[in-house]
């Protein structure tokens, strides 16, 4: 018996056939988009500048810490994650001028090109502060209460002052809005409060 001769297969398409496939899951896969924080970063100090110590009235804190078994506390008070937006609407506000909340203190603000003394809680700061072993989902979801206590603040004043939601008015008037309610959220180094190790 001789031998059997075996024909050779053309490998010179399967390259073809292999990129195509390649490009082909490129296109149709789908990534999971990470969630993040929309912040926009402070303006680069000059090269000149001296830090100066500044001296913060503990009234004008709000204190918002996380712990590792992603408990809310605020100023030394357990509280449900659906209360915070209005205790801190409550804090920035102080419509009662309470000596507990932040102080009332007048600013000028540009209105349609007038000047207009307002007052007020422009010392305030509300200082976030978290565990090493608190959830990042727990975290996001405190800061969009905090921002959305702004949020509110802001579309409340646009309608009080204009009538009109905030995302309607020109960029002067939101400008003099933001002026009214600046957004204070201070963010702290994660550090150990206690919980679960």
């Amino acid at each position: 018996m001789g031998k059997r001769t075996v024909q050779e297969i053309n490998a010179s398409s399967m390259a073809d056939i292999a990129f195509l496939l390649l490009i082909f899951f490129l296109v149709t896969t789908t990534m999971s988009v990470d969630k993040g924080l929309s912040r926009r970063l402070p303006d680069p100090l000059p090269p000149d500048f001296e830090a100066q110590d500044t001296e913060i009235n503990e009234r004008n804190i709000f204190v918002v810490l996380i712990n590792s078994n992603n408990q809310l506390l605020v100023n030394r008070e357990f509280i449900d994650v659906h209360d915070l937006r209005e205790k801190a609407k409550e804090f920035i506000l102080n419509e009662g001028d309470l000596s507990n909340l932040p102080e009332l203190l007048p600013i000028e603000v540009t209105i349609d090109g007038k000047i207009e003394t307002i007052l007020t809680t422009k010392n305030h700061v509300i200082s976030l502060q978290n565990d090493r072993g608190t959830q990042y989902q727990k975290y996001i979801e405190v800061q969009n209460e905090l921002v959305a206590a702004y949020n509110e603040l802001r579309e409340m004043e646009a309608k009080k002052r204009f009538g009109v939601p905030y995302s309607e008015l020109s960029v002067e008037r939101q400008k003099s809005i933001q002026d009214i309610f600046p957004q204070k959220i201070s963010e702290a180094e994660p550090k150990n409060y206690g919980g679960k190790k």
